[in-house]
């Protein structure tokens, strides 16, 4: 990790805030004591869980991608659900929500 002066901090700051920016660390002194470290700020929401590992990106177009074939018997997903609103709301004949009178 680079050590530089207060003095040179202020003179060349934007400098040193694009390199902490690219991801390097670097040490502020006072008088040569160490006072505070620059480090790049962290990341956050997806780019954070890419960084970590936790997520890939995807590559391509989302629509490109094939549905997946049902098992034989299984209903297909739209009439699961529409069973499913039916459930939740019998009287609607439309198998959706009612409205709220606002």
């Amino acid at each position: 990790m680079e050590r530089i002066g207060v003095r040179e901090l202020r003179q060349n700051a934007s400098r040193y805030l694009h390199r902490v920016a690219e991801g390097e660390s670097i040490e502020i002194t006072d008088r040569g004591r160490p006072v505070a470290v620059l480090i790049p700020a962290r990341r956050r929401g997806w780019a954070a869980l890419v960084d970590e590992g936790r997520v890939r990106l995807g590559e391509g177009d989302v629509l490109d991608v094939k549905p997946l074939a049902l098992a034989v018997g299984e209903d297909p997903p739209s009439e699961r659900i529409d069973r499913a609103r039916q459930e939740r709301w019998p009287e609607s004949p439309t198998s959706t929500p009612p409205r709220s009178s606002s």
